[in-house]
């Protein structure tokens, strides 16, 4: 099984998918128990939800699971939420706080070195140069990274989470006049919205969301209950919601590639 699937586009638009992934090598299945090998942290169906929205856009898919490694964490495995409950690098746990692996079944330090070769790093060498490339063509490059989640995980945060979750880590990976753009494209909708509230971004938000080099990045977090017939297993896709929110998403990466486009002009 390759690490990632890659569609080329020539827009300035790079969809990055780090947790639509349910592939686990079955050396590893084996020592997940039963909360594991459920995978109920899939962002389920995320390729479905966005396939076709956007017109010339580069996507890169993660293949294995977030339990293997997580692709949208950092490579060193520092907190991206200091003081808050959050997964690893190589999560140990679940969403729940609940134990993923068998008792003494963990990976040790050269397991998980083992898997960020082996899958962490071929996916972010992949999404690297494809910002380089869109970048020799625009002048620039749009990473938007796709994400769902559950509306309620106690473990994680309180109450409920609105529909759409903006994340630009407090405004550092984009400017402000893209974050806007999609804020009041978001906000505008009948969908519940926020920036950078308990979710301002992973780590491929903040590692490659720097304008001084001509990216700019923002991660989408959308809760699983706008697009599925329920958030619990099995995890349907619902054609009804998802007909309701994908066109509220193609206007957002349409407005995007715009954006995208304006500024190649102002480069010139």
């Amino acid at each position: 099984m390759n690490a990632f699937e890659l569609l080329v586009g020539d827009g300035p638009i790079i969809l990055a998918q780090p947790h639509g992934g349910t592939y686990v090598p079955s050396e590893i299945m084996a020592k997940l128990n039963d909360t594991g090998q459920a995978l109920a942290d899939t962002d389920w169906h995320i390729a479905r939800l966005y396939d076709g929205l956007c017109t010339n856009a580069t996507i890169i898919k993660a293949n294995f699971h977030r339990y293997v490694i997580d692709a949208n964490r950092d490579p060193a495995d520092v907190s991206l939420y200091p003081g808050q409950n959050s997964t690893s690098l190589c999560p140990l746990t679940d969403f729940n706080g609940s134990p993923i692996y068998k008792s003494g079944m963990e990976p040790g330090a050269d397991e998980i070195a083992n898997r960020q070769r082996t899958w962490h790093a071929p996916y972010h060498h992949a999404l690297q140069s494809q910002i380089e490339r869109v970048k020799s063509i625009h002048g620039n490059a749009i990473v938007y990274d796709c994400h769902s989640i559950r509306l309620r995980i106690p473990f994680l945060f309180e109450g409920v989470l609105p529909d759409l979750n903006i994340g630009t880590d407090n405004g550092r990976t984009c400017s402000p006049g893209l974050q806007s753009l999609v804020q009041k494209l978001a906000t505008s909708s009948p969908y519940s919205t926020v920036l950078n509230g308990r979710f301002r971004g992973g780590w491929t938000t903040r590692h490659y969301g720097q304008q001084q080099n001509g990216v700019q990045a923002m991660q989408m977090e959308i809760t699983q209950q706008a697009y599925l017939e329920h958030e619990r297993a099995p995890w349907n896709y619902s054609e009804k919601k998802s007909a309701s929110l994908r066109p509220l998403l193609k206007q957002i990466l349409e407005a995007l590639a715009d954006h995208g486009r304006e500024m190649k002009k102002a480069v010139k």
